[in-house]
Formats: structure tokens, C-alpha cells, sequence
């Protein structure tokens, strides 16, 4: 007799895995002696497990024979629902365990911060960590984990990115550029005022940034929508370089084109930006350790505290993190 489920109370079951795992794959297999050469146990241990989780549901799921077994109506019904949850959970672990292993850590970061932050950087954690490998996504678009392959990202916002957690880099500080030999021919460059709006240099993701400092420094009488538009801010600063106009630049990436005098600030009037730098990595799938190693990287290279091992530590299971 197949008896009917019994009633069980909708909150937490505590379902037994194991009964459930063996009784699912005794399903596929048709009998309990291939489910027990599929799982590598004895035809008994398999019999015992499926017993196991008949007593707990209150139902019987199989029809024993001589020789064979037969799935009951509610056996069948159990077996269908379950057996790809099962699929699931192991192709799942399976996803998990080679990213783990992987030593390929996919990093989404803009055209210029790899340019000017991170690539002169790089050789620091390549004699750290040897065994990664750094695959750059470069996209300008608005950063979403999911349905991607990223596993971390270098990003300028306010720390608000859905199903992720960031951790504060550094500010954003934004000032005039321009190159020695521009300030030379421009003549009388001693008060914001005196811009040539025809000379405004512009990156195409950070329009506003103009209008913004112009605000800050209270000049009024400069048109902040002239000016040349390039497409990124890496091709923004070298058209500053090369002696073509002006340009807002955040100095957190021109740190040493400042310092060997390639660009200079004519007026040194620095404003915050309403952004910051984060580090950003997804809260949807589990974290390697990999990742956690170039996140700590990526702290300590902004001067920032590690957020996952102990100073000093490489990290390993066997290492108490942070959190």
C-alpha cells in the first residue's frame, strides 16, 4: 500500500540529504544494485537509505521484488521532482570548484584606471601571487554580475551596485591639466575666468565634471559645453598632454605625469568629486580565494586596510579571515 505523505508543518524540514540523494539516483538507475556501483557503495547501504527516507516521509517509494524494485506513484512523483534538483547542486559545485582552482581572475576596470592606476601596480602582484593570471574587461557600462563570468571590479561610483559589496579605494579629486608648453602659448591664464571655452577638453562618460568645477571655483562666465569631446578620459589627458587644450582630470591617476612636469595645474584649485574608486565583487556566487587575494591587493595599494586575510597572510583554509 502506497499510503499518502503525512502531514508535515510548512516550516524548515530538515530534509536527510543522503536518503534523498540515494533515493534519486536509485530512481534513474531503475534498481538499487546500479545506484549502488553508480555511488560506490553496497546494494544494502542503498536499501537502507531509501528505507530510511520512506520512514521520515511516511510513505513507501518503492515496490520490492525477488529480484527487483518498482517505483510507486508517489515514488515517480518524488523522482521527478527532485532528481534535477540534485543535477543542479552537483553542476553548481562543480562551477564553484573550478573557479576555485582557476587561476584566472577576471577584473571589469575602465580603459584609463588600467593605464594609469593599476598597470603600474602590476608587477607587485605578479611577484606576490605567481601562480594568477589578470584578464581585464574594459566595458564602459553600468556594472551587473550576474550573467557574467567577472569576478571582481575597479570601479568610480557611490558604492551602490546591486547584488555586490564594495569597499571605499580612495576619494576622487578633479583639476584643470594642461601641458607646459599649451600654458605657454595661452597667454594670461591667471584666474579661472580667463578659460578659452574653445580649449575645453572633454571625456565623453564625465561630461559634468567641467560644469562641476567651474561651479566649485564660482566662475560663472565660461560655457562649459565647448570645447572637444574624446572618448575616453585616457585619450582626454593625452590630447592635454600633447598641448591641445585643457582638461578636468581626477589627479588620483596623474600622480606621476604631475610629478615629471609631462602635465601641471594652472590653477590648483581641487575639487572632490561627488564619486569615489571601489573595489566591487559580486554577493551571488561564492568568493575564491584568489579573488580575496586581489581584493586585499587592490586595499593595501590604495592605502586601505585588507578586508579578508590578515597582513602578511597568503590565505589558505587553514587561516582565520577577517569576516
Amino acid at each position: 500500500m502506497e499510503g499518502k505523505l503525512a502531514i508535515m508543518d510548512k516550516g524548515y524540514l530538515n530534509m536527510p540529504l543522503n536518503p534523498l540523494r540515494a533515493f534519486a539516483i536509485a530512481a534513474r538507475h531503475k534498481t538499487f544494485t546500479a545506484a549502488a556501483a553508480y555511488m560506490g557503495v553496497s546494494q544494502v547501504a542503498i536499501s537502507r537509505q531509501v528505507s530510511i527516507l520512506e520512514k521520515y516521509l511516511n510513505v513507501q517509494l518503492f515496490e520490492r521484488g525477488t529480484r527487483s524494485v518498482t517505483l510507486t506513484q508517489v515514488g515517480r512523483a518524488l523522482s521527478y521532482e527532485i532528481t534535477g534538483l540534485f543535477d543542479d547542486l552537483e553542476a553548481a559545485t562543480r562551477r564553484v570548484l573550478e573557479r576555485e582552482n582557476d587561476s584566472t581572475i577576471r577584473l571589469r576596470i575602465y580603459p584609463t584606471t588600467a593605464h594609469y592606476w593599476l598597470m603600474p601596480r602590476l608587477a607587485d602582484f605578479k611577484s606576490r601571487y605567481p601562480e594568477y593570471r589578470i584578464r581585464l574587461d574594459t566595458a564602459v557600462e553600468p556594472l551587473d554580475f550576474r550573467g557574467t563570468h567577472l569576478d571582481v571590479a575597479i570601479q568610480i561610483g557611490r558604492g551602490d551596485w546591486s547584488n555586490a559589496r564594495s569597499h571605499k579605494m580612495m576619494d576622487a579629486t578633479l583639476d584643470v591639466v594642461c601641458s607646459p608648453a599649451y600654458l605657454a602659448a595661452a597667454g594670461d591664464l591667471s584666474s579661472p575666468g580667463k578659460l578659452n571655452a574653445d580649449d575645453l577638453l572633454h571625456s565623453r562618460y564625465r561630461r559634468d565634471e567641467w560644469s562641476r568645477w567651474l561651479e566649485a571655483n564660482s566662475v560663472s562666465n565660461i560655457d562649459h559645453r565647448r570645447g572637444i569631446e574624446y572618448e575616453s578620459s585616457l585619450l582626454t589627458y593625452t590630447a592635454a598632454r600633447s598641448g591641445l587644450g585643457l582638461a578636468i582630470a581626477q589627479l588620483e591617476y596623474l600622480e606621476e605625469e604631475l610629478a615629471q612636469g609631462h602635465l601641471i595645474r594652472p590653477f590648483e584649485l581641487p575639487v572632490k568629486a561627488d564619486s569615489a574608486f571601489y573595489v566591487v565583487w559580486p554577493t551571488l556566487t561564492s568568493l575564491s580565494t584568489k579573488t580575496r587575494h586581489f581584493i586585499d591587493w587592490v586595499l593595501e595599494q590604495a592605502g586601505q586596510q585588507p578586508q579578508f586575510f590578515r597582513k602578511g597572510s597568503r590565505g589558505n583554509s587553514a587561516r582565520q579571515l577577517q569576516q
